[in-house]
């Protein structure tokens, strides 16, 4: 059973056709689903697999108890490292879905840092991932760093400001070519 990552962006308030025919799939082949608690797409993913009954599913958070578990699904809690909240404390619980993961598919809008670093995040560890660009109406798969930067080539110019704010100093690396 592959273990697939699905996220995306918060404000993401209904799942594209073309993700829940992938979701869809997904669960045909019976699949392990890693989702995230956060309010927008990752509840949306989850109202979709809950609607199904679908059992194959990890809800991880950073609290003690997922803001969000609609199928009362397993819960993996990734506690933040001391002094950190926030987007820092979230990307702590994203890296742990990456590194469990050996897919991904996320839901982009096209200015989300958190989707689009998660993204990174598989490319960097080379791992595929799906990537729906609500934004463009554009599917697109990454296979490599190379590959994410085709991706991030297509958004506004000004997203590479907010990333490098939120990025370790190995994302940054991997965000320039050399």
């Amino acid at each position: 059973m592959a273990m697939i990552f699905i996220g995306g962006s918060r404000d993401i308030v209904e799942l594209p056709d073309a993700i829940v025919g992938r979701i869809a799939s997904i669960m045909a082949a019976e699949h392990g689903v890693l989702v995230g608690d956060a309010p927008g797409a990752d509840t949306e993913v989850q109202a979709l697999l809950g609607g199904h009954g679908y059992e194959h599913v990890g809800v991880f958070c950073t609290g003690s108890k997922p803001r969000n578990n609609l199928g009362d699904w397993a819960v993996y809690n990734v506690p933040p490292l001391p002094d950190t909240h926030g987007f820092e404390a979230e990307a702590q619980k994203d890296r742990e879905m990456v590194r469990r993961a050996d897919y991904g598919l996320m839901i982009w809008n096209g200015t989300s840092p958190g989707t689009v670093l998660n993204v990174l995040r598989l490319a960097m560890a080379e791992k595929p991932c799906v990537t729906y660009d609500v934004a463009n109406g554009l599917m697109a798969t990454t296979r490599n760093v190379v590959d994410w930067r085709t991706m991030l080539s297509r958004a506004d110019p000004d997203i590479r400001d907010v990333l490098a704010a939120c990025m370790t100093p190995d994302e940054r690396r991997a965000m320039t070519p050399g």
